[in-house]
């Protein structure tokens, strides 16, 4: 492989690693409201036992399991970009 492709491949993965990491910080400060709202309304939902509170506790939760595989997902890019940015360096 020629040097001049694998260093623009290797700066194109810099930028989608770079990118990726930054949604990371992002999904996870989510994460973190969208949990503690989850938490908030099963324990509304508990004391209240009304149907209109459950149902806000299930929408809170989905929520927030959504933002858990957004996170998982981010994670798993992450881990390939990297993988893919050592291969790169290891041809130059």
């Amino acid at each position: 492989m020629r040097r001049s492709f694998v260093e623009r491949s290797l700066r194109d993965v810099h930028t989608r690693l770079v990118k990726a990491r930054h949604e990371l910080a992002i999904v996870e400060e989510q994460l973190l409201v969208f949990n503690d709202a989850a938490d908030d309304s099963r324990i509304r939902s508990l004391v209240s036992e009304t149907p209109q509170a459950t149902h806000e506790h299930l929408d809170a939760q989905r929520h927030a399991d959504a933002a858990t595989r957004a996170r998982a997902a981010l994670v798993a890019t992450i881990a390939d970009l990297e993988r893919r940015r050592d291969e790169l360096l290891a041809k130059l």
